[in-house]
């Protein structure tokens, strides 16, 4: 009996922390979800660009990696940019992938806020000041990743690079999953 007590005190804190949550996006217009492919819009396209400058953003202990991604891209006038990388380290995550393979997607959220792991990479893009970050972590168990969602909370510190594009480039459509 005494250890039971002990028992529920070591098991109690792994059973709240990882948290798993599905969504189901729809299209801005539903009927976008159910429409096949366009003839009009190419398979792929190029759009050429250059940097105007690299950004390098560091992190301190317990900030959080969204809200301060966002912060400096506003600070820093950043409309456009390629997230070439990123390293470090951190206390908790959210991130989500992509859950299904028919229109609607869906994505599924993982969130554990006392999760620690190395922030291994980044990549991704700021379009039109909007972030959209896919970021790589891993434990001593396996790498993993998804999405940065906001709850991601730096630990040692985390680093992360942009590229910032020219005045010229337009990326308006590359994330835009009604362009088909």
């Amino acid at each position: 009996m005494k250890l039971l007590p002990l028992l529920l005190i070591a098991v109690l804190p792994l059973c709240a922390q990882e948290t798993r949550r599905e969504i189901v996006n729809p299209s801005k217009t539903p009927a976008d979800d159910a429409k096949p492919n366009s003839s009009a819009v190419p398979d792929v396209y190029a759009i050429d660009s250059h940097f105007e400058r690299v950004v390098i953003l560091r992190f301190k202990y317990d900030t959080d990696l969204l809200a301060g991604i966002q912060k400096m891209v506003k600070q820093e006038n950043i409309r456009n940019a390629v997230i070439l990388s990123a390293a470090g380290s951190v206390r908790g995550y959210q991130v989500h992938q992509v859950s299904n393979r028919t229109f609607p997607s869906k994505n599924t959220f993982v969130k554990n806020p006392t999760a620690p792991a190395d922030l291994i990479g980044m990549n991704g893009y700021v379009i039109n000041g909007k972030i959209h970050a896919h970021m790589t972590l891993a434990n001593p168990d396996h790498a993993f990743g998804g999405h940065l969602e906001p709850g991601t909370s730096v630990f040692t510190f985390a680093i992360v690079t942009l590229g910032v594009l020219d005045k010229n480039a337009d990326l308006s459509r590359v994330d835009d999953k009604s362009y088909r």
